[in-house]
Parts: structure tokens; C-alpha cells; sequence
């Protein structure tokens, strides 16, 4: 299967890589391989691929992470498994 892709850009992922500890828990959790490692720190280095699922910001315990889960492409797909229709994330 390839990558899930829905609508580039609209993910509401952020990242403070300032405050980022380098856990490596948001990379241990993501199911989409959403980051990487990068001078001590995470860095986003796929951010379409994200479903803002929310598994980042809920296993973040430096708060380096936000993101609005259920909305965007994660919401939109399964709208669309529930509904029957393509995915619509109204934006």
C-alpha cells in the first residue's frame, strides 16, 4: 500500500523544536513515520502524511507538539468509510 495522502497542506501538525527533549516518543508512536531525528531534536519530515490521529501530542511529555485530532484528512476519511462517499474535509 502506498503512502495515505488526502489534500497536501492542510494538516494542522505543529512542531516547537525548541522545546523538543529528543524522547523520540512521537517517532516511536506515529503511525505514518511523520518524523525523524535531527540535532537531538524531532523534526517533521512528512507533514501530508500525517491523519492527526493525535498519538504525537498525547505521547509528548515537553509539550513540543500540537495538532487538532479528528479534523483534516483523518476526519475526512472516515466520514467517507462511515458515510460510503470520498472523503470531505470541508475545508
Amino acid at each position: 500500500m502506498g503512502r495515505l495522502r488526502y489534500i497536501d497542506g492542510v494538516v494542522t501538525l505543529e512542531l516547537d523544536r525548541d522545546a523538543c527533549n529528543g524522547c523520540r516518543m512521537c517517532m516511536a508512536v506515529c503511525p505514518h513515520g511523520v518524523f525523524e531525528m535531527a540535532d537531538g531534536s524531532a523534526r517533521i519530515v512528512d507533514r501530508d502524511a500525517c491523519i492527526e490521529c493525535g498519538a504525537c501530542v498525547s505521547n509528548c511529555a515537553a509539550g513540543a507538539l500540537s495538532v487538532d485530532p479528528g479534523v483534516g484528512c483523518a476526519a475526512a476519511v472516515i466520514q467517507g468509510w462511515l458515510t460510503g462517499t470520498g472523503p470531505t474535509c470541508g475545508c
